[in-house]
């Protein structure tokens, strides 16, 4: 996923952790799945907050290693069926790579 400097960035809600000055974000829409539960999973650091009906929602579970190769963390989101906006922010690259997925 491209990335924007974080301050020309439009986020729902403002990022649960302020992004630092010079850091990278982005924002885009999902659909939930009737299961209502999802796993996002991102290359290197960045902050990962989700929105649905115009407010952000607690992660239900998360999981981190800095000597893994591919995944630096993975975080799950109990929501509704329907719409929802994930918003990155404070990542220190221009990219990231990005999976959204239901978890098993």
């Amino acid at each position: 996923m491209a990335l924007a400097p974080v301050g020309t960035i439009s986020f729902t809600v403002p990022p649960e952790r302020a992004p630092a000055a010079g850091t990278f974000g982005a924002t885009a829409s999902v659909a939930v799945p009737p299961e209502g539960e999802l796993q996002i999973s991102l290359s290197d650091e960045a902050w990962i907050d989700v929105v649905q009906d115009g407010k952000a929602v607690k992660s239900a579970a998360f999981s981190g290693i800095k000597t893994c190769p591919g995944i630096r963390k993975s975080v799950r989101f109990k929501l509704a069926a329907g719409p929802a906006t994930i918003q990155l922010s404070g990542a220190k690259k221009p990219d990231l790579k990005v999976s959204v997925l239901t978890p098993e």
